[in-house]
């Protein structure tokens, strides 16, 4: 029988270079079944917080988008995923105040293979935040940090200082992570 950390890293790692290579769908995919992973991940050191689980799924796909330029072939697409949500994880028990261990696989998963629909459908993703922020705002954080341009390149096609992009930048992604957090 093999195992289902090959699976996974199997079925995710083309979709996911796919991805960075551009193919929108590939994109959609490899963000869905990374959702999945997740979920199975932090259900497994959250049951005293259920609540939480969802906003920490969503942060850490804006996270996975925003860091995709990042990733390294060399590395399994499942080691970098998980180092992304360990330090999620980690930002949040130090929000909240507790202490936990995140020294277990991320790939050893097993519920990851048998989804559990959560109890809302999510309404955070990045495209959804993104249209909530102003639309200076919004277009410096797509230019930047999606599309990959410098702030000088940003500043010239959006028509603004690189001043201005940088600012539009630093706050759009404050107001991002209070959307995600739930805050106003």
């Amino acid at each position: 029988m093999s195992d289902p950390r090959d699976s996974v890293e199997q079925r995710l790692r083309p979709l996911w270079l796919a991805a960075q290579a551009g193919d929108e769908a590939a994109y959609r995919k490899s963000l869905e079944l990374m959702s999945q992973r997740l979920r199975a991940y932090f259900r497994r050191r959250m049951s005293d917080a259920p609540h939480d689980l969802e906003d920490l799924v969503q942060e850490t796909l804006l996270a996975v988008h925003l860091q995709r330029g990042t990733f390294d072939a060399a590395v399994p697409v499942t080691a970098w995923l998980h180092a992304i949500a360990r330090h999620k994880l980690v930002d949040l028990w130090r929000r909240t105040g507790r202490k936990g261990a995140v020294t277990d696989s991320f790939d050893d998963l097993d519920e990851a293979a048998h989804p559990v629909a959560p109890s809302a459908a999510p309404s955070r993703d990045l495209g959804v935040l993104l249209e909530r922020l102003p639309l200076a705002m919004r277009r410096s954080i797509v230019n930047t940090k999606i599309e990959g341009l410098s702030v000088a390149e940003a500043a010239r096609l959006e028509g603004v200082s690189e001043s201005s992009v940088k600012v539009n930048v630093h706050r759009g992604l404050q107001r991002l992570a209070k959307l995600i957090r739930g805050t106003p």
